[in-house]
């Protein structure tokens, strides 16, 4: 496997670049969209304290960057290298697709990709596929175990290549589709976490594109002409609830724009005094004294 990392080449204007970008639009508009998802990936990850904190003799961090071969995948996979790149994000990077075993995958795409951009990777070969189609009846989604099953492969690659974190390419249009799903199916206000600690402890799972929009994923990995990879097993089932959620946001979008940010910024901005969670705000102790809980 080649390793470029540390390889510097120019672009046309003579300036260094990692291979990830060479020949990226030059347009006004694609800079602009390259420098608000390296500025909003850079947000997330200092606002929710993903690098973890290390003595300075200790052993450089190191993270698995899950790649899917989907415009999401990519767009983390860029966003982090550019940023570390850039000496601001000071983690090693291993990315690491796993082979699920659907038929038709192919296989080649994301070990060529990442070989030419001279990215260190491991591809791993688990055959998940045959499990979610035994154990999941005709016409139920497959998502929740495949979802289960990629996870705790993705964990053990991850500790058998000494990293501490398994990081994931959800971005915010995920983080609010997640919040409606459990808020109309499940009855709690819950979403994807940007950082969060495995069950058993000893792994991080972080979502550095918890701030930036599918939109821009989407228009990024087309401007790039990366090699995109559709999650057929998936893709495959309509109806899906989640669906369901995106053609209702979507809705919701055209007829106010921005309202995606807006519903965003408040789940942001939680205040656990003004909702109805007991485990949360001590309300049987608020006294009258308390002025700075009442209400607005």
């Amino acid at each position: 496997m080649l390793d470029r990392e540390n390889q510097p080449q120019t672009d046309e204007a003579g300036d260094d670049i990692h291979p990830l970008f060479f020949g990226a639009p030059k347009t006004t508009e694609f800079k602009k969209l390259r420098k608000r998802i390296i500025k909003d990936t850079r947000e997330a990850i200092e606002r929710y304290g993903m690098i973890e904190r290390r003595a300075p003799d200790a052993p450089r961090e190191k993270w698995l960057v899950c790649l899917s071969g989907g415009k999401d995948s990519y767009t983390l996979l860029a966003a982090l290298t550019e940023l570390q790149w850039r000496g601001l994000l000071p983690v090693d990077l291993l990315a690491c697709n796993l082979d699920q075993g659907q038929p038709g995958f192919p296989a080649t795409v994301l070990p060529e990709f990442l070989e030419r951009m001279g990215v260190p990777h491991r591809i791993e070969y688990a055959d998940t596929y045959s499990i979610v189609m035994d154990k999941v009846p005709q016409g139920r989604t497959y998502c929740a175990l495949c979802s289960r099953l990629r996870r705790g492969n993705l964990y053990r690659i991850a500790r058998e290549e000494g990293c501490s974190a398994v990081v994931l390419g959800h971005h915010r249009d995920d983080i609010l589709e997640t919040f409606f799903l459990n808020l109309f199916h499940g009855g709690k206000l819950a979403t994807m976490p940007p950082k969060l600690v495995n069950d058993e402890g000893d792994l991080f799972v972080l979502r550095p594109l918890a701030h930036v929009s599918e939109a821009d994923c989407e228009r990024f990995a087309r401007a790039m002409d990366y090699p995109i990879i559709p999650c057929d097993l998936c893709g495959s089932q309509d109806g899906l609830q989640r669906q369901a959620i995106k053609r209702m946001l979507d809705g919701w979008e055209e007829k106010a724009p921005g309202r995606r940010q807006k519903m965003f910024s408040a789940l942001m901005s939680a205040r656990p005094s003004h909702l109805l969670d007991s485990g949360l705000f001590d309300f049987a102790g608020l006294t009258r004294a308390d002025r700075d809980n009442s209400p607005e």
